[in-house]
């Protein structure tokens, strides 16, 4: 799993906010195969929290594509980082 809370400091508007929130959710699902949803802040203007989730038999993959989904939102999308977290369990 994934849990990203980023700011979007120019945002003017929440229909600005849910452009920014979808397409970053959408890239998401069809670059890394992640669930992926807007699960708090919604009332927040200018901050988003996004959790993202994969399946796999490998423990090594799973955080290997988390961790590059991180950093496409790190370097392509439009906002600050402001807290991130990777968890990973194995059954």
């Amino acid at each position: 799993m994934i849990q990203v809370v980023f700011e979007m400091p120019d945002i003017g508007s929440i229909k600005d906010k849910r452009r920014i929130v979808k397409s970053l959710k959408d890239r998401l699902q069809r670059r890394f195969h992640l669930s992926a949803a807007e699960v708090d802040l919604q009332d927040s203007l200018s901050f988003a929290h996004i959790g993202g989730a994969l399946v796999s038999n490998s423990r090594v993959f799973g955080e290997s594509v988390l961790n590059k989904a991180f950093e496409m939102i790190e370097n392509e999308a439009p906002v600050r980082i402001q807290d991130v977290h990777i968890y990973s369990e194995e059954f």
